[in-house]
């Protein structure tokens, strides 16, 4: 695999600036581990998992990446933010993390962002780490990028746009509004920033790197993979998904009850019968009996299957590696095409 050499990739040691993004509940050591391998940089979502949950994904990876208990994980594990404020033992979930070595710490969606980033900081001066455990949080503004850049000193910056799947804020303006508003207020020695959102080709990948991103961060491609903790039901939806299925919803935080999100995020997923329940008006109680009688049943028109606008564009259900190689490689293609419009 031909190399791309930029700010991230080099931070990385990586060969082509891609990443899998953290999901929960689809994102475990085996993505994460074979994204790795391929040359991409793969994330664990943490999510809802335990502390011992978290410790077997990580396990995994370090078993599947043929490595020692004692060496470094070249794998993220991503949080939510909210999740570990509202957990007594939320400083405990970082530090399985942590003490396992892993390259970097995701975090999104919480008012207490900086606490953590403090935490990760002080283990690494403590525990006297060789390497410093790389910090990624994701934005959706200017406002909030410099926040991370000036006040966290974060080493990577995560630009979310409107089309992500999963969760995202509900005001957040497209990926290529809110990408060039980052890079204008981003500082030369600032961090490296990566786009996410219904990005799903390496066309994507090379249109943003060609704008000014450093790397792209794509989910919903990464759930349509044999290694992702989607099931039969869900990948099939998403295989059979059109350009228009997605919507932006809280339909599903309240069929399931997860509603500590904090205020103006919602998340994109495949429209179906209980979004249409939910935006009917129908009793949150019969929605609810009737969702985890789907969940249960695998029944395709009620289950939740978050994804991202791309989803249309992705048929198949490849291997973690088979789809990084793809996208390096068609990536690697529209690049040299945009560098035969340069005049000499």
């Amino acid at each position: 695999m031909s190399k791309i050499r930029n700010a991230f990739t080099v931070l990385m040691d990586i060969q082509t600036p891609i990443v899998a993004a953290p999901m929960a509940g689809a994102s475990g050591g085996a993505l994460a581990a074979q994204t790795s391998a391929a040359g991409a940089f793969g994330f664990i979502g943490a999510g809802y998992l335990t502390s011992s949950r978290i410790q077997e994904e990580l396990s995994l990876a370090r078993a599947q990446l043929l490595l020692s208990p004692t060496d470094p994980l070249p794998i993220g594990v991503g949080y939510l933010a909210w999740q570990l404020d509202k957990d007594p033992c939320g400083v405990g979930l970082l530090d399985i993390s942590l003490s396992n070595k892993v390259k970097a710490i995701w975090l999104a969606f919480g008012n207490n962002i900086g606490r953590w980033i403090e935490h990760v900081r002080s283990y690494d001066a403590s525990s006297g780490r060789d390497q410093k455990t790389l910090i990624f949080v994701q934005v959706s503004s200017a406002k909030e990028a410099l926040i991370a850049i000036q006040d966290w000193k974060v080493d990577v910056l995560v630009a979310q746009g409107s089309e992500s799947g999963g969760h995202g804020y509900s005001a957040a303006p497209p990926l290529l509004t809110v990408v060039p508003s980052i890079l204008a207020v981003l500082p030369k020695d600032g961090p490296p920033l990566l786009a996410a959102g219904g990005l799903s080709t390496g066309g994507h990948v090379a249109s943003l790197l060609a704008l000014g991103v450093s790397g792209v961060v794509l989910g919903t491609r990464f759930l349509m993979t044999k290694e992702s903790f989607y099931d039969e039901a869900q990948k099939h939806v998403l295989v059979m998904a059109g350009a228009n299925d997605t919507v932006r919803t809280t339909a599903f935080d309240r069929a399931r009850g997860t509603l500590d999100w904090p205020e103006g995020v919602d998340g994109r997923a495949i429209y179906n019968k209980t979004v249409k329940d939910v935006d009917d008006g129908v009793d949150i109680e019969i929605v609810r009996e009737n969702f985890n009688r789907a969940t249960q049943d695998r029944d395709p028109d009620q289950i939740l299957v978050w994804a991202g606008t791309g989803v249309d564009l992705v048929t198949e259900i490849q291997t973690a590696q088979d789809v990084v190689r793809e996208l390096h490689a068609d990536m690697m293609k529209h690049l040299s095409f945009v560098s035969t419009l340069i005049a000499t």
